[in-house]
């Protein structure tokens, strides 16, 4: 049991410090005040030790010295953050994202196969590479529900369900947020051992991005060359990457609290774990749309793993070729022209 008083808040050497600094500072009136007998001229304020020692703190007998300090600056600021920072910085995140994608997809519309189906298909992933990608995905989609609960659940939720239901459902929220941050960090290793070598810049970058990946060409007719994968996946794939590095790095040390380090490291680790988490959700989100309503026959690579020819020609027809070149055939005919690069 704690049994906080005067005498053991205030360490004598503490006191003796303040009340030196506080008699310097304060008018001469004052001191005189002080010498006619006013207890009051003599007291410490609680902003004066925050000034002076950047945190106030006392005299404990447990083990725990992280329990002797009451108060610090940072700490506001942590709970300023929390509180109404980090909402704002999220919602902007994600709607603003759901809003582009609106406005894209209505002036846009679907990305078509230009060439329509040959009927002839490539093997674009093989079932390992679905597998890691699903484990993945579903790990982090469960992962964005559990921790958005943190930011906007006693906002959003609670007054749907009411504080019984919440509780029981932040608790289990917690729990699988806990256990499914390991799926998570295996599949992002797992993505950079496999991928990284095809996700490293190549020549046709400068191009795709010139273009736009011939996302913005409303005829369709402009597919710039890409290898195995295009620019904007290479920016998918590093930013899960980066990301998902930084969201591991920063949760282990909040699973493994002041393990590492003090209570400022662990609020910074909680400050870059908010931030990349909301920017990471609204990157995910776009990768979900082109992946599947935004360009026609992009989700049968990550579905059965293979490709129509021809959607493979028009978006990755480097890769393409390269894949022929192995089989030692020419490239298969397209059923319609093909699209000007």
């Amino acid at each position: 049991m704690r049994i906080w008083s005067l005498d053991r808040l205030i360490s004598p050497a503490v006191a003796a410090l303040a009340l030196v600094l506080c008699l310097l500072t304060v008018p001469a009136g004052a001191q005189e005040n002080a010498a006619a007998g006013d207890p009051a001229a003599q007291a410490v304020s609680e902003q004066q030790l925050l000034d002076e020692f950047g945190k106030i703190r006392g005299r404990i007998t447990i083990p725990d010295n992280k329990a002797a300090t009451l108060q610090q600056p940072q700490g506001r600021d942590y709970q300023s953050f929390q509180r109404s920072t980090l909402p704002w910085v999220g919602a902007i995140a994600i709607i603003g994202m759901l809003v582009a994608i609106a406005l894209f997809f209505f002036v846009r519309g679907r990305v078509r196969t230009q060439a329509g189906e040959s009927g002839q298909k490539i093997l674009r992933f093989n079932t390992l590479e679905r597998l890691m990608h699903w484990m993945t995905a579903t790990a982090f989609i469960i992962l964005a529900i559990t921790g958005l609960n943190l930011i906007f659940g006693r906002r959003l939720v609670l007054p749907l369900i009411g504080p019984e239901a919440f509780s029981t459902w932040s608790s289990w929220a917690k729990s699988a947020h806990h256990f499914v941050s390991w799926a998570f960090m295996l599949g992002v290793l797992a993505m950079l051992v496999v991928w990284v070598w095809h996700n490293l810049p190549d020549r046709y970058d400068a191009n795709w991005l010139k273009s736009g990946g011939g996302l913005f060409d409303k005829s369709n007719r402009t597919h710039p060359p890409a290898g195995r994968f295009n620019t904007g996946q290479k920016l998918i794939f590093w930013s899960v990457v980066l990301g998902g590095g930084a969201l591991s790095v920063s949760g282990l040390y909040m699973l493994f609290p002041f393990a590492f380090t003090d209570i400022t490291g662990m609020q910074t680790a909680q400050y870059v774990h908010a931030i990349v988490g909301v920017l990471m959700v609204a990157v995910i989100i776009a990768h979900i749309y082109i992946g599947t309503l935004g360009m026609e026959g992009a989700y049968e690579a990550m579905g059965s793993g293979s490709v129509d020819i021809n959607w493979a020609r028009e978006h990755h027809s480097a890769w393409v070729e390269k894949q022929q070149a192995k089989l030692d055939g020419p490239a298969p005919p397209h059923a319609a022209a093909e699209p000007a690069e």
